[in-house]
């Protein structure tokens, strides 16, 4: 990398995270190096244990597998002050995002309480299923209990709960923006420190289903997957697989960085959000012009062309309309500024931990950012043979299915990370390869 520093970049300092398969960013890469689909086959006996009724478990369209965390209910309560009631009231996505707070504060080598700056947070969850199957209904009355039971799983509450645990007096914003959430998250972090509204800033996402054992239903013609796997891009691709997870990143202004002598994982050179608007078929379908514009808007910002990106994390749901309109929008804008075919390696997470939701933004981050530091480009599992609605051939993109050294060009390594909402809230961060430090 240069000596001079790109303007406005963002280093990212921290991360942490848990996600199926993985209790950290050690072990999440690793079985994304290796390829490894962390799917989980349920039992009948597990699905009947959730609730499941009998009547779906002998539905032949029934489908017994998702992707799950370790021990959803472990939470140490005595480290942040919480008794063992106060916990048992909370949803564990408060809990468990909370220890992965920590975490990141932990991988950067921060105590929050006393940095003498002021940190942020950018983060949210999906709605509370641990208060709608798991928490009695006389705990809802207007009692002080219930006031409790209401700030421990609403997800208002997420951020400004760390923010008050873990003594953090900058911006604390809950972001929900459905699929899209945790990297609109880390772009809101990033214009927060841009301006100056706070020093350190995290920002990620988390979302976690209470009961975490159940399959679905298969229907034809929705967006789940027959079989409960998920393969962006591949000609057998017929849907997603959801997920659990959480993951969060700690973000400083990289030139701060440098000077504090910080551990940098990767930089943000530059990130964008927009929404579709009404461009498209309908509320929850995508847009190519919108995704094309906010991949367009974050490439002017970070000042590079895309024929130096060499890595595109996509959305990839592996469904049959968002993957073709995915690889469209990306072309479109690539080819404004290059000709060059099949230069840029391409893949998706949801292959190996599903569609986490609130929190696929920042396993989609945290994946590439591991990429970078390893210099190496990751599989991509279930991928057999290019869907043949895209023509890979005549485009910049190639999925990547083999582990691959990730070889310096006459640029710096970067890549892009797309994710994009449901409702049309669409987010892409620019990353670049860390800066040499002793």
């Amino acid at each position: 990398m240069t000596s001079e520093l790109p303007l406005n970049a963002i280093a990212i300092i921290g991360m942490a995270c848990r996600f199926p398969g993985a209790n950290d960013v050690g072990a999440f890469w690793e079985n994304i190096r290796d390829g490894v689909e962390s799917v989980s086959q349920f039992s009948d006996t597990e699905l009947m244990a959730s609730g499941v009724p009998l009547s779906l478990l002998n539905n032949p369209d029934y489908v017994k597998k998702g992707f799950v965390i370790d021990d959803p209910a472990g939470f140490d309560a005595a480290f942040f002050g919480y008794s063992p009631r106060e916990a048992e009231t909370m949803d564990p996505q408060h809990r468990l995002f909370l220890e992965t707070a920590w975490h990141a504060f932990e991988d950067a080598g921060y105590v929050p309480k006393e940095f003498p700056g002021e940190i942020g947070i950018f983060a949210g969850a999906k709605l509370s299923t641990y208060l709608i199957n798991q928490l009695p209904r006389q705990q809802l009355t207007g009692s002080i209990e219930g006031f409790q039971v209401l700030i421990g799983n609403d997800k208002d509450y997420l951020t400004s709960r760390i923010s008050y645990k873990l003594n953090l007096r900058g911006p604390s914003v809950s972001v929900q923006t459905a699929c899209s959430t945790s990297l609109v998250a880390v772009h809101m972090a990033c214009e927060s420190l841009l301006s100056g509204a706070c020093d350190m800033a995290l920002a990620g996402g988390v979302g976690i289903m209470v009961p975490q054992k159940e399959g679905y239903l298969f229907q034809e013609g929705m967006i789940l997957s027959k079989d409960g796997h998920c393969r962006p891009f591949d000609a057998g691709a017929k849907g997603i697989a959801g997920g659990n997870g959480m993951g969060a990143v700690l973000l400083k202004p990289l030139e701060a960085a440098i000077t504090d002598r910080d551990r940098i994982h990767a930089v943000i050179l530059g990130s964008a959000v927009n929404n579709d608007g009404d461009g498209k078929a309908g509320y929850t379908a995508p847009s190519m012009a919108g995704q094309a514009a906010v991949i367009r808007e974050a490439l002017n910002i970070s000042q590079v062309s895309p024929d130096t990106i060499d890595y595109i994390e996509a959305h990839g749901t592996g469904t049959e309309i968002g993957d073709p309109m995915e690889i469209s929008a990306l072309s479109r804008v690539f080819r404004e500024k290059t000709d060059r075919k099949g230069f840029c390696a391409i893949g998706s997470v949801k292959a190996n931990i599903g569609h986490l939701d609130t929190a696929a933004g920042v396993a989609s981050l945290i994946k590439t950012v591991m990429a970078l530091k390893h210099n190496t480009l990751p599989p991509s599992p279930n991928f057999r043979q290019p869907n043949p609605r895209i023509n890979f051939m005549d485009s910049p993109f190639f999925v990547n299915d083999t582990l691959k050294d990730w070889g310096r060009n006459s640029h710096p390594r970067r890549a892009g990370v797309s994710s994009f909402g449901f409702g049309g809230t669409n987010a892409h961060v620019i990353l670049e390869e860390a800066p040499d430090q002793p």
